[in-house]
């Protein structure tokens, strides 16, 4: 994708703008794992502006059409990947299926569901990627089922070094349209967050766990 760091900023203002994207160094959020975090993510807003999922579908598409041509599924993961894998396959004019996180407890037991055949090659698209390992997980079910995960893509990382070492550990490449670095440069230019509380906010990211304990 050309101008990419154009494209990473672009997103980043754009999930601020809609409060896809929070941050709070002084008062931050707790995760479900008891983690204290100055950012809140949630993409799934992105469904509710044309422009903005519009943007997102494109960089996906324009993405897979230069790094992976070969792809011959979109798969999206249970749920927030869902809508955007399908307005990215549609794009593209390729086939879309989804990834639960385990398989269903009655029917077929399906855990992909639509149509993913061994040897094919396949991309995964995520909302957010945090730890990574329910995203290393789908990319995982997609092995099992004899097909090749390309890669996975997602809108947001949050930048963790435990998904980075997961991905690397799989063996499953990782590319997203934005990523937490960026959106601090855009908040800090923006005047979203001060330039004294830019230490505080790259701390975060390079030990969570301590994060708590910032006053």
């Amino acid at each position: 994708m050309t101008n990419t760091q154009s494209v990473e900023a672009q997103i980043a203002g754009s999930l601020l703008d809609i409060g896809a994207v929070a941050l709070r160094p002084h008062q931050p959020f707790t995760w479900t794992s008891g983690i204290k975090s100055p950012i809140y993510c949630d993409n799934r807003l992105t469904m509710s502006y044309p422009e903005i999922r519009d943007l997102i579908a494109e960089s996906f598409a324009a993405m897979i059409r230069e790094t992976y041509p070969e792809a011959d599924v979109i798969a999206g993961t249970a749920t927030a990947g869902i809508p955007h894998a399908a307005f990215a396959s549609q794009k593209l004019g390729l086939p879309m299926a989804y990834i639960r996180d385990k398989a269903k407890g009655h029917g077929k037991e399906n855990q992909i569901e639509g149509l993913i055949k061994p040897g094919q090659k396949v991309v995964v698209i995520e909302d957010l990627i945090s730890t990574g390992g329910s995203s290393i997980k789908a990319a995982q079910a997609v092995r099992e089922a004899g097909a090749e995960p390309l890669a996975v893509l997602a809108i947001f990382s949050y930048q963790l070094d435990k998904a980075v070492q997961g991905f690397a550990d799989a063996g499953i490449p990782l590319q997203t349209l934005s990523n937490y670095s960026a959106l601090i440069d855009v908040a800090v230019k923006r005047g979203d967050i001060q330039p004294e509380d830019l230490e505080l906010l790259q701390s975060w990211r390079k030990d969570p766990a301590s994060f708590g304990n910032a006053e």
